[in-house]
């Protein structure tokens, strides 16, 4: 499956050369890694190969995991490539300037002071998107900065902070109020009792609201998300800061240990993932991470219960169910979504938009005006199957069509050209001569 994101660029930056014709990017994941991957800013990277017309290509690379933009995360590097004591120091000092400034013990004791404070004392700077204590007003001064947090504004960080909408790095599209609301109202009805976050900030959020103002629900969550902003409005036991695409907890074993314990809770009973990756996120190495997961949750499993799976919930774009379900074949496609209804195809086996329609002729689902039937092989010009494209006929006729057309514009832009010159000259000319009249009266009227 080709990377929908700027590691072309990073191979022709970095490898001096250029693809031509059908090419992409594919995730590696090698059966017996002999060396662990190098680290970036976001943790472990994946291993890449570049694929030209079908085949890979011998040399393979390591990329950010998270990051689709080398302007984001500029990691690259060749799997063979061996780097000096020195680079790797620097890599290292890199990959801890770019971390958040304050850890996450420092930001939930900045949390229990925060949450101490007088309404008229707790303010949110915009720009800095952070939490301010009295201490830090003076820093921020000449900021856009919001007061009167009140205790709701806490409880829904995602609606406080500003959206992270670079669809190459975060895609962070939040879920809408009426979804979040059927999701949580559908969790009791499935005797669910705890809910693993993954990417879903805006339904922790609900779920810790509704617990809390409502004695009857015993529902739970833990969220994971890469987003470090989160840190300061979450204790350590509600939020992980973690990369879905490579399995990374950002705080180490300690937020491991939370995450691992929430699954195992109960012996595993009635806890379900929820999870929502960035649009254009890769498959592959999501379907790794998710069962890492499944496999940390089946680690609290008894021996009878080896036959059963985690409940999920993975929200994302209809056309990549194919992809998921070859790597995890019981999943199933929900009827549900938020836009207008579609309709599902048993020919097809898929879903479809509800303007389509069958076609017996085409097999698949189509507009009912589409060019029915139309051959698979042969030219894409004229439509004959006993040449291609490159020599039709039609397209020998139209190429000197188009040259004839491209000399008649040149030969219009020139002659054009040699008017406006020839106009020119002539109103030099004139000037030239008006002048001299000019300066013939004016010597003729002084003598």
């Amino acid at each position: 499956m080709a990377a929908p994101r700027d590691w072309l660029g990073a191979v022709e930056e970095e490898g001096n050369s250029g693809l031509q014709g059908s090419s992409g990017v594919e995730v590696v994941f090698p059966s017996d890694p002999a060396t662990p991957a190098p680290l970036c800013p976001h943790g472990p990277t994946l291993l890449f190969v570049k694929v030209n017309q079908g085949k890979e290509e011998s040399r393979r690379f390591y990329a950010c995991s998270a990051c689709r933009d080398r302007k984001d995360c500029n990691f690259f590097q060749w799997e063979d490539e061996k780097l000096s004591e020195a680079r790797l120091a620097a890599r290292e000092a890199h990959n801890r300037r770019c971390q958040p400034p304050l850890s996450r013990t420092q930001c939930a004791e900045r949390y229990l002071k925060f949450i101490e404070l007088p309404l008229a004392e707790r303010r949110f700077c915009q720009r800095c998107q952070q939490l301010l204590l009295p201490d830090d007003w003076e820093k921020h001064r000449e900021h856009w900065v919001v007061g009167n947090i009140s205790a709701s504004q806490l409880g829904r960080p995602s609606q406080l902070l500003r959206p992270l909408e670079n669809k190459k790095t975060n895609a962070q599209y939040l879920f809408a109020e009426r979804t979040c609301h059927f999701l949580v109202d559908l969790l009791p009805a499935l005797g669910l009792t705890r809910v693993l976050c993954v990417g879903t900030p805006r339904l922790h959020e609900l779920i810790r609201l509704k617990a809390s103002g409502d004695e009857k629900s015993n529902i739970k969550s833990l969220l994971l998300d890469i987003d470090f902003r989160y840190s300061q409005f979450y204790m350590e036991d509600s939020f992980c800061r973690y990369n879905m695409f490579n399995h990374h907890f950002f705080d180490g074993k300690a937020a491991l240990e939370v995450c691992r314990t929430f699954l195992q809770e109960d012996k595993g009973e009635g806890v379900i993932m929820v999870t929502d990756p960035p649009f254009g996120g890769l498959v592959e190495p999501l379907a790794v991470t998710f069962k890492k997961l499944i496999a940390m949750w089946k680690e609290g499993q008894s021996q009878d219960s080896s036959h059963k799976e985690l409940p999920v919930f993975w929200i994302f774009p209809y056309f990549f169910e194919s992809r998921i379900r070859q790597f995890f074949p019981s999943f199933c496609m929900l009827d549900y979504q938020d836009g207008r209804k579609w309709n599902h195809c048993f020919l097809c086996k898929k879903c479809v938009k509800p303007s389509w329609i069958h076609c017996s002729l085409c097999g698949h689902c189509a507009l009912p005006d589409h060019s029915c039937g139309a051959p698979k092989d042969g030219c894409f010009i004229c439509g004959e199957l006993d040449h291609k494209r490159s020599t039709c006929p039609q397209i020998t006729a139209s190429k000197k069509v188009i040259k004839a057309v491209r000399k008649q514009k040149q030969r219009k832009s020139k002659k054009t050209k040699m008017e406006t010159v020839k106009e020119q000259s002539m109103n030099h000319t004139s000037v030239t001569r008006k002048k001299k009249r000019r300066e013939r009266a004016h010597q003729y009227l002084c003598s």
